[in-house]
C-alpha cells in the first residue's frame, strides 16, 4: 500500500517510525514549517521532519493546504492512503478524498470523547480513569469521522500529561498497525460516532495556568497533572509567580483560607476549596530552576 504521512510533534514519531519500518511504501511526509524556538528564536524543524530526513523520506512543509499546491503534490504520488497523526491543520475535503482509501487519523482519545486539539491534557484535567487511541476515517468535521479501531489504557492517579503522552504515542503506532492490517484484509467495520455523547478538548493556553484554589484538592491535583509540562499550573507566593509542576493529595483537613500556603513538617501545603490541603512536590520560582518544594522552603520563611 502506498502511503503519505502527515504529522508534526513527538506524538507522531512512533507512528512515523512504524510506517518507515513496515511493509507498506511510505512515499512522502508532510509536516508543519520550521519555527523559531527559545530565547534566541532559533529556527527549529519539527521532530517528524528530523526523523523523516534521517531515513531518506521526502519532506514537504506547506504554509497552507488551501492553495491547491499540497493537493497537487499529494495527487502526483497517487497514494492509496493518507495517515495523519497530530499534523496540526484541518485537511480540505478534496484532499481527504484524493487517495483510494481516503485518510485515517490517529487520535489520542476514545472518540467521541475529547474531540479537539488537547485530548491528553483534558483527559487528566477531567479526572478520567481511562483513555486510549482511536483511528478514524477522516471527514470534513473536527474528529467526527467513523471509528475504525480503538484501544484503551488506564490513567495513573498521579500521571502527568507528559507521561501519558508517551504511552499513548506508542499505543498509537500499535493501533495504526492493526488498522492497516484489517484495511488490507477487508475486515474493517467503520462505526458512526454517537454525536450526542461527544465532548471537546480545546487547545490550552497560558491563561489556563493560574490555579483557582476555591476548587477541591482533587480537581486542582488533576489540573496540575494535566497542565504538566505545558502551559504548567502556577500560583502566586510572596508576590511572585511560582510554577507548580507536581502535587500530591495530602489528605488532611484545614480551617485556613483557600489558597493559603503553609509548612507542616517537611511538606509545603496549599489549602483548597474543600478545606483539604494539597502537597506541593515540585515547583519553579519565577526566573528560577525547577526544584523540590522542600528545597524551596529552606530559603523562605513560611509557617
Amino acid at each position: 500500500m502506498k502511503i503519505i504521512f502527515m504529522g508534526t510533534p513527538r506524538f507522531a514519531l512512533p507512528v512515523l517510525e512504524y510506517l518507515i519500518k513496515g511493509e507498506d511504501e511510505l512515499q512522502a511526509v508532510f509536516t508543519q514549517p520550521d519555527k523559531p524556538l527559545g530565547r534566541k528564536a532559533v529556527m527549529t524543524p519539527p521532530p517528524v521532519k528530523e526523523v523523516a530526513r534521517r531515513n531518506g523520506i521526502s519532506v514537504y512543509q506547506p504554509l497552507s493546504l488551501k492553495d491547491g499546491e499540497a493537493e497537487r503534490i499529494i495527487k502526483s504520488y497517487q497514494p492509496d492512503l493518507i495517515v495523519v497523526a497530530a499534523y496540526g491543520r484541518i485537511l480540505p475535503l478534496s484532499l481527504l478524498n484524493a487517495p483510494k482509501f481516503g485518510a485515517v487519523n490517529v487520535h489520542a482519545s476514545l472518540l467521541p470523547k475529547l474531540r479537539g486539539a488537547a485530548p491528553i491534557q483534558w483527559s487528566i484535567i477531567n479526572g478520567d480513569k481511562t483513555t486510549g487511541i482511536t483511528t478514524m476515517q477522516m471527514d470534513a468535521g473536527l474528529d467526527t469521522g467513523d471509528i475504525l479501531v480503538q484501544s484503551s489504557l488506564g490513567i495513573g492517579e498521579n500521571e502527568t500529561s507528559a507521561e501519558l503522552h508517551d504511552r499513548l504515542s506508542v499505543l498509537g503506532a500499535s493501533v495504526l498497525k492493526e488498522t492497516l492490517e484489517r484495511l488490507k484484509a477487508g475486515t474493517l467495520t467503520p462505526i458512526k460516532q454517537d454525536d450526542a455523547s461527544h465532548t471537546y478538548a480545546p487547545m490550552l493556553s497560558k491563561s489556563d495556568s493560574p490555579i483557582d484554589w476555591t476548587k477541591s484538592a482533587t480537581e486542582i491535583h488533576n489540573r496540575v497533572r494535566g497542565l504538566n509540562p505545558w502551559p504548567c499550573a502556577c500560583t502566586v507566593i510572596d508576590d511572585r509567580t511560582v510554577k507548580i509542576h507536581k502535587t500530591a493529595l495530602f489528605g488532611i483537613a484545614s480551617d485556613k483560607k483557600p489558597g493559603t500556603i503553609f509548612v507542616k513538617g517537611n511538606s509545603l501545603l496549599a489549602v483548597c476549596g474543600d478545606n483539604y490541603a494539597l502537597e506541593l512536590i515540585e515547583i519553579q520560582p519565577e526566573g528560577g530552576k525547577k526544584m523540590t518544594a522542600a528545597q524551596w522552603v529552606c530559603g523562605h520563611n513560611i509557617k
